[in-house]
């Protein structure tokens, strides 16, 4: 009966083992390209690349939202879309397939206009031009160019009190060091929900219109 329980035990510590670095592995994904050009703590100015991402609006509470976008851009990036490629020797005739498109990290989301926009950053391989075309309108494709942001980075679950907390103290460093910021906040989310929450990355950011 003893050596059960331990095996069982055993088996329980392993699997919580497998949860526990399973987390961090799938999150272990293309990212945006940045250059930190200050940092103090967890708290970066960074100078992100040109990106493409594919965008949806969202109603709703912002958990709700984040959810309900991610599950619309998953769709998406797992195969309903339309590859458009021009057969040789034709100038109009088109071959149509679906294709998969490698998972990124994070999820980003921003309140805009009483809405949400949930967002993922696309792989970097492709331009706007020889990216699927969504088959859900409501996924749109958008060039984004170079921007600067103000960036704190923290752990823990993705909950309203954790969020608000740690933009309060980017905000105050902002207003400390007298940057400029445009538009309300961006949040980024880079594990998916299984992940023990002392190892999550989480991160708000600021867009950056002036640093003195």
């Amino acid at each position: 009966m003893k050596k059960k329980w331990i095996i069982i035990l055993s088996v329980i510590l392993i699997l919580l083992l497998a949860f526990t670095m399973l987390g961090p592995l799938m999150s272990n994904v293309e990212q945006p390209i940045y250059q930190v050009i200050r940092s103090e703590r967890n708290i970066d100015i960074r100078q992100y690349a040109p990106m493409i991402i594919a965008e949806v609006e969202v109603q709703g509470k912002r958990e709700e939202a984040v959810g309900s976008g991610f599950r619309m851009l998953a769709d998406y990036i797992f195969g309903n879309n339309t590859v458009q490629q021009e057969i040789a020797m034709t100038a109009t005739v088109q071959q149509q397939n679906s294709e998969k498109i490698s998972m990124t990290a994070p999820v980003q989301q921003q309140s805009q206009n009483g809405a949400w926009k949930v967002s993922f950053v696309m792989p970097s391989k492709y331009l706007i031009d020889t990216l699927p075309k969504p088959n859900n309108q409501t996924v749109a494709l958008k060039e984004v160019p170079a921007k600067t942001y103000a960036v704190i980075l923290f752990s823990g679950l993705n909950s309203n009190e954790n969020i608000l907390l740690h933009e309060k103290k980017l905000m105050q460093y902002v207003e400390i060091n007298q940057i400029t910021t445009v538009g309300s906040p961006k949040y980024a989310f880079y594990n998916p929900p299984w992940t023990l929450p002392f190892l999550r990355r989480n991160e708000i950011m600021f867009e950056v219109k002036n640093i003195p």
